[in-house]
């Protein structure tokens, strides 16, 4: 008996765990978010007028909130156009085929040389802000900007970062391992941030990842923090080592374990910057107009 409730009831309990799924995700792609409140609100005018209109049986009122659902179900693409836009280019997106598609041995030299430029524009407290493309493209940004084409080395970055040249202010686009622009305008995040001393580089970073899959690292000009944002979400404060295994662990899938190892046959230097500072920086002075 039990067995035939099972078989005959199976199919209630996946649509119950898709629900649930599906829930979820609209409460992750919404939190924090200005559509956070709105939603909140529609869902709270729905509830209220659904429970009225149980209670008091009002057919003209029922009538009209009827129709209007038809139209809001119209209006909520418009709505929530921004977390609808982000979920779609992040369903879009597929880390595990880019991982793939790459020369690992190529993607290791990458992050050697942008490991070495972090490094020394943290030691110099140069301010910086790099954003590597991944797999959605990163052209839009980068048509605001000014276009190099060029080979990446620590010594174009600190060039270009240094604060008399005239590209310092923006964003460095890394796409395929090359500079492909500088001087480039990213998407201020509009997320509510529990700490409102957070500089508009740190905020550019977090904008674009809000939007795109791409990475971004910033350096402060501050402190000479380091931080990493990808998925709208930021680790700051991090030492030359920890910075080294989260971009081999975001690009190239490594453990920890293997990480250490690949960091001692490439000759990792062993004097980090104070991992200790993990305040929030500001960046007025060379942040994203």
């Amino acid at each position: 008996m039990e067995w035939q409730d099972i078989t005959r009831h199976w199919r209630h309990a996946v649509e119950i765990l898709v629900l649930a799924v599906l829930i979820y995700q609209i409460y992750r792609a919404f939190r924090a978010t200005r559509g956070a409140r709105i939603l909140v609100g529609l869902v709270v005018i729905l509830v209220v007028f659904t429970g009225l209109l149980q209670l008091f049986k009002f057919q003209v009122i029922t009538w009209l909130v009827t129709k209007a659902l038809f139209v809001l179900l119209v209006a909520l693409p418009v709505i929530f156009q921004p977390e609808i836009r982000t979920a779609l280019a992040r369903v879009g997106s597929s880390r595990w085929l880019d991982w793939l598609l790459r020369n690992e041995r190529r993607q290791v030299a990458f992050l050697g040389i942008l490991g070495e430029a972090v490094v020394s524009l943290s030691k110099k407290r140069i301010g910086a802000l790099f954003a590597i493309e991944r797999n959605i493209s990163l052209k839009p940004q980068q048509d605001t900007g000014v276009t190099l084409n060029a080979v990446f080395t620590p010594e174009l970055a600190q060039s270009l970062f240094f604060p008399k040249s005239p590209l310092h202010d923006g964003a460095l686009i890394l796409a395929e391992e090359r500079v492909q622009a500088a001087a480039c305008v990213l998407p201020v995040s509009q997320k509510e941030l529990s700490d409102r001393s957070i500089g508009l580089r740190h905020r550019a970073a977090i904008g674009l990842t809000e939007e795109t899959d791409a990475v971004c690292v910033v350096v402060s000009e501050e402190t000479g923090g380091i931080s990493i944002c990808m998925d709208g979400q930021i680790e700051r404060g991090l030492s030359e080592e920890k910075f080294q295994e989260r971009m081999e662990e975001i690009f190239l899938g490594k453990s920890k374990e293997h990480e250490k190892g690949v960091s001692e046959e490439l000759g990792a230097e062993d004097d980090l910057p104070d991992p200790g500072d993990r305040d929030l920086d500001r960046d007025s002075g060379s942040a994203d107009r």
